[in-house]
């Protein structure tokens, strides 16, 4: 983990995070501007991710609310789980229950010892993907020098004892073993060229 441009890489995963909640008028926006796009280019290049050639051509913001329903929230079930706990559950052979999973519990853990709680406005496992990749913000920002809430030592209160370890453990031990598949099932299912490219994206962001 030397040399890594920490504070890029925030923003990085703030860029993922934003992609995978529900579109509100800041991602509809961005989309429609194409700054998404610019974006996400802008920081493949300086963290040397690799993405395809023609990544952000044709995507709109039209649409997306009811594909986010369809792709994330379903009925009766979405067409893409966005929480780890149903992914981890089916490698593991059991019923995924949300919240009570052995997964998504541990991961509330792991969020509870960088201090960071379940996110205003919302009442939902914390391994939501987005709720993930806001982790891995938060993280990066405060391996990049960042002063954590209300002042405490940069390590105090990490998993680990420094924010680089905890964004290790927490991208091996719960990003990495389910967010390359949800990205691919993402793009194989979606029919909006944005969500294609929000999980190439977020493929790439987190395989480096």
């Amino acid at each position: 983990m030397d040399e890594i441009d920490w504070a890029t890489r925030a923003t990085a995963w703030e860029l993922a995070a934003l992609s995978f909640r529900y579109p509100g008028p800041e991602l509809e926006g961005a989309v429609a501007s194409g700054e998404w796009a610019e974006a996400a280019r802008e920081i493949a290049g300086a963290l040397g991710l690799a993405l395809p050639e023609g990544f952000g051509a044709g995507a709109s913001a039209e649409g997306l609310r009811p594909e986010a329903t369809r792709l994330f929230v379903g009925a009766p079930e979405p067409a893409v789980s966005p929480y780890e706990g149903v992914w981890r559950a089916a490698d593991d052979g059991v019923q995924a229950l949300l919240f009570v999973n052995p997964h998504s519990m541990e991961v509330e853990r792991f969020m509870r010892g960088c201090g960071l709680g379940r996110p205003e406005g919302t009442n939902e496992p914390l391994d939501h993907v987005a709720t993930e990749c806001e982790l891995m913000e938060h993280l990066a920002l405060r391996a990049a020098g960042a002063e954590p809430p209300g002042g405490a030592p940069a390590g105090a209160d990490l998993p680990g004892g420094s924010p680089e370890a905890a964004y290790g453990a927490f991208l091996e031990g719960h990003a990495r073993t389910w967010m390359p598949r949800f990205a691919e099932r993402v793009a194989a299912e979606t029919r909006a060229p944005f969500y294609r490219d929000a999980a190439t994206f977020l493929g790439a962001l987190v395989a480096q």
